[in-house]
C-alpha cells in the first residue's frame, strides 16, 4: 500500500475505518516505486540505502529473532504472563518446557515434539528399564528425530547468531546459511549410535523404522552403509518404501565411481521399484535427475528419458526438475544452440503457471539471463511476477542478483526510455543495483545519446550510497566532460560537477575520496563550459595542492577561456603556476598570453 500506515489501536474497529477512508487513495496508488520494500516501512530511519546496509538490516533482524527466541527458549519462567488483546496464540512465544516429569509414554512424546533429542533417549531407556512396552508408532517417531538431528539435540538459534556475529559482515551474509547445511551434512554417522541401538533392541522392524536409519545415514553421508541396510531389509523379507528409494537414489553416485557404474545403480534401483510395484513420485524423480547432475554427459541422453517416464506415469515436473535438467544441459563457460532451445522450452511450458514448494530444490532454481536473449528476459520476468513465484527467487542476496542481471539484459539490449521506465519500476522499491549495475546503466544512456539525464542519475546514485565509489564518480565525470553539449545541458553538468566535488571534501562527515588527475581535470572542463572562472581556478588551485599535474590540453583550454572572459591577471596567473610545476608547455602558455592579451608592463 505504499507509504500509508494504519494507527496502531488495540481495537480492529479504527482500524476498518482506517481502510475505509483510505481506499480510494489504495485504489488510485497500487504501488509506490519511490518507497522502500515494504519489509522496511515499519522504520524509515533504519531503512537501508546500499547494497551492504541491505544485507546488515536482514542479519541483524534475524539476529534480533534468534536472540529473542533464545531467551524465551531458555528462561520460560519469565514469560509466563500474557498482556496482550485480543489474545493471538500464533504470536504468543512457544511452550518449549518440559510439563511432564513423570517416566511415561506421555512425557517421551512430549520431549519429541520439541526436538529434545537426548532427553528422548533418556526416556525411552528407562521405559524400556520399567519393563514399560513403547507403542510402535511412537518409537518411529524417536527414530525419525534422531535420524533427522544425527543423534544430537539442535543447536540453539542465539548460540548460532552469537557465533555468526564473530565473522566479518560480508562474509558472514554470503556464508551463514551455507555453513549451517555443511555443517549438519559433515556430521559423521556414528557408528552404533542411539538410532542403531535402539534400532537393534527392537523385537520386531518394520519398513518405517528401516526408512528412518536409511534416510538418516545418507542425510549424514554413510551411504555405503544405507545400501548395507537396505540389503538387510530385502533379506528379512520386508519390502522398502518410496523414500527409502528416494535417499537410495540420491545416494547412488556417492557409491559408485564411474558416470556408468552409477547410472546401472540407478536403473537397477528403479527397476526393483517397479518389481515392488512401488508408484514413484515427484521426489523419486527428481532424486534421479540430481543423480545424473554427477553422471557426466551420459546424463544429456538420459534426463529426456526420465522427463518422458514422469510424463507417463502422470507425474507433474517442479521447479527443481526444470533446475536439474539446466543443470545437465547448461554450462556457464559454453552456451550452445541447444541449451537455448531446451531453456525456451521450458520458460514457454512454465509460462502462467504459479508455484508452490513440492521439493526443497524449488526454491534454488536459477533462470539464465545472460545469454542476452531479450524476449526470454521478459518472459522469465512475466513468469516471475505470476501469483507469488517471487518468493521462489530465494533470499534477499539471491533476489538482488536475479534483478541485477534482469537489469543489465535490459541495459544491454533495449532502449533506453524502456531502460528508465523499468529502472523507475524497479529501484529502489524492489532492487538496489551495485556499482556494477550503475556502471551498465551509465552504458545505456551514452549509447542511447542521452547523457543529459546524468545529473539526475548522480543524485539517485547519491541517496544509494555510491557516492564513495571513485572508479563509478570518474565514469560519471569523463561521460559527462567527453564533449560539448547544448547550453542549458552544459549547465546543469556544471551544477551537477559542483556537487560532485563536495565526495571528495575531507571535512564532510565521512571520509573524502582522493583527487585523481582525471577528476580535477573533468570538473576544470565542465565549470570552463560555463564561464565558471572563479570555481575553475579554485580547481587549479587544488591540482598544486594535491600534487596532480594538469595536462597540456586543460591548461590551453583555460587559456582560451580567459581570452574570452577579458581575464589578463587569472592569464598571467596561468602562466606563473605552470612554471611552478616546471611543465614544458609553459613557453607556449607565455607566448600566447603576451599575443593575445593587453598585458601591463609588470605582468609582460
Amino acid at each position: 500500500v505504499g507509504r500509508v500506515r494504519a494507527p496502531s489501536h488495540s481495537s480492529d474497529l479504527p482500524v476498518k475505518l482506517w481502510i475505509y477512508s483510505n481506499a480510494s487513495y489504495l485504489s488510485l496508488h497500487p504501488q509506490d516505486t519511490t518507497a522502500y520494500p515494504y519489509q522496511f516501512q515499519d522504520d524509515p530511519y533504519l531503512s537501508p540505502r546500499t547494497p551492504n546496509e541491505f544485507k546488515l538490516y536482514y542479519l541483524s533482524k534475524e539476529s534480533g529473532r534468534s536472540a529473542a527466541k533464545y531467551f524465551i527458549n531458555n528462561n520460560p519462567k519469565f514469560f509466563t504472563k500474557d498482556f496482550a488483546g485480543p489474545h493471538i496464540p500464533c504470536l504468543m512465544p512457544e511452550t518449549v518446557s518440559l510439563l511432564l516429569e513423570e517416566v511415561s509414554e506421555e512425557a517421551l512424546k512430549e520431549r519429541i515434539s520439541l526436538r529434545k533429542v537426548q532427553a528422548a533417549i533418556d526416556m525411552y531407556d528407562q521405559l524400556l528399564q520399567a519393563g514399560t512396552a513403547v507403542s510402535m508408532e511412537t518409537t518411529h517417531d524417536l527414530l525419525d528425530l534422531i535420524c533427522l538431528c544425527g543423534d544430537r539435540d539442535p543447536e540453539q538459534d542465539g548460540i548460532t547468531q552469537q557465533q555468526d556475529a564473530q565473522e566479518s559482515g560480508e562474509k558472514r551474509g554470503r556464508r551463514t546459511k551455507l555453513r549451517r547445511d555443511l555443517e549438519i551434512q559433515k556430521t559423521p554417522w556414528r557408528e552404533n549410535n542411539n538410532a542403531e541401538r535402539i534400532f537393534n533392541l527392537l523385537p520386531e522392524r518394520d519398513t518405517r523404522c528401516y526408512s528412518a536409519l536409511i534416510r538418516g545415514m545418507v542425510k549424514f553421508e554413510a551411504c555405503e552403509k544405507a545400501f548395507s541396510m537396505y540389503t538387510d531389509l530385502l533379506n528379512n523379507r520386508l519390502a522398502a518404501d518410496v523414500h527409502i528409494f528416494n535417499a537410495l537414489l540420491t545416494a547412488a553416485p556417492r557409491v559408485r565411481e564411474t558416470h556408468s557404474e552409477r547410472w546401472e545403480l540407478i536403473t537397477e534401483l528403479l527397476t526393483e521399484m517397479n518389481q515392488q510395484k512401488i508408484q514413484p513420485t515427484l521426489m523419486t524423480f527428481n532424486s534421479v535427475l540430481k543423480a545424473l547432475r554427477r553422471c557426466g554427459s551420459m546424463a544429456k541422453t538420459k534426463a529426456p528419458q526420465i522427463l518422458s517416464e514422469m510424463k507417463a506415469v502422470g507425474v507433474a515436473p517442479s521447479l527443481a526438475t526444470y533446475d536439474h535438467i539446466l543443470a545437465i544441459f547448461y554450462k556457464s563457460a559454453f552456451f550452445g544452440q541447444n541449451s537455448t532451445d531446451i531453456l525456451k522450452e521450458i520458460v514457454s511450458e512454465l509460462e502462467g503457471e504459479s508455484f508452490t514448494c513440492q521439493d526443497p530444490g524449488d526454491g534454488r532454481i536459477k533462470f539464465c539471463l545472460d545469454n542476452k536473449d531479450l524476449e526470454l528476459g521478459y518472459k522469465i520476468n512475466i513468469l516471475v511476477e505470476v501469483g507469488e513465484n517471487w518468493r521462489l527467487l530465494g533470499d534477499p542476496y539471491q533476489k538482488s542478483i536475479y534483478y541485477g542481471r534482469f537489469f543489465n539484459l535490459l541495459c544491454l539490449m533495449e532502449h533506453i526510455d524502456v531502460v528508465m521506465k523499468w529502472y523507475r519500476q524497479l529501484i529502489p522499491s524492489v532492487y538496489y543495483p551495485n556499482p556494477q549495475g550503475v556502471k551498465d546503466l551509465l552504458q545505456a544512456l551514452d549509447t542511447d545519446s542521452r547523457l543529459d539525464l546524468l545529473p539526475t542519475i548522480w543524485k539517485d546514485i547519491c541517496s544509494m550510497g555510491h557516492d564513495n565509489k571513485l572508479d563509478l564518480v570518474e565514469e560519471v565525470l569523463s561521460l559527462m566532460a567527453r564533449e560539448k553539449q547544448s547550453p542549458e545541458v552544459q549547465e546543469s553538468f556544471a551544477v551537477c560537477a559542483l556537487e560532485i566535488k563536495k565526495v571528495f571534501d575531507p571535512d564532510r562527515s565521512r571520509p573524502g575520496l582522493e583527487w585523481s588527475t582525471s577528476s580535477l581535470s573533468n570538473i576544470t572542463f565542465l565549470l570552463l563550459r560555463v564561464n565558471k572562472m572563479q570555481q575553475a581556478w579554485e580547481m587549479l588551485q587544488l591540482f598544486k595542492s594535491n600534487n596532480r599535474v594538469p595536462s597540456e590540453a586543460l591548461l590551453q583550454n583555460f587559456l582560451s577561456a580567459c581570452q574570452s572572459n577579458g581575464s589578463p591577471q587569472t592569464a598571467v596567473g596561468l602562466v606563473q603556476l605552470s612554471a611552478a610545476f616546471c611543465l614544458p608547455e609553459t613557453p607556449k602558455l607565455a607566448k600566447r598570453a603576451l599575443a593575445e592579451f593587453d598585458l601591463t608592463e609588470e605582468q609582460r
